[in-house]
């Protein structure tokens, strides 16, 4: 049986459910993306389907360092310029963004005590 620290693409840190705060925002999240998922597809919004098609999934099973990078990559579809606001309606867009929020707030409060 390999250990954790052996399994690969697995770092040294925790596993994931270890921090419930973490994995509980992260859950969230998922289904919040899987609602702005399922409305992309409902309104032809092809583009923002195909750039959130993988992220409920990844939300649910990544690893906690690559579970922030998925985070961010959520958060980025809320741009400036280039936001997905403007292609759905806010009642799938503003829960989605509140729960990447709350995610990365929590990651980075771990990541600021040292754990991350």
């Amino acid at each position: 049986m390999l250990r954790r620290d052996k399994v690969p693409g697995r770092g040294q840190g925790p596993a994931r459910h270890e921090w419930r705060d973490v994995d509980e925002a992260a859950l969230v999240a998922a289904r919040d993306a899987d609602r702005l998922l399922a409305s992309a597809k409902a309104h032809g919004a092809d583009r923002w389907a195909d750039f959130f098609g993988s992220l409920p999934d990844r939300l649910r099973d990544d690893d906690l360092r690559d579970l922030q990078s998925t985070a961010r990559r959520a958060r980025a579809a809320f741009g400036p310029k280039d936001s997905v606001r403007d292609s759905l309606p806010p009642d799938v867009t503003e829960p989605l963004l509140a729960s990447i929020d709350r995610l990365l707030k929590a990651l980075a409060r771990r990541e600021a005590a040292g754990e991350l």
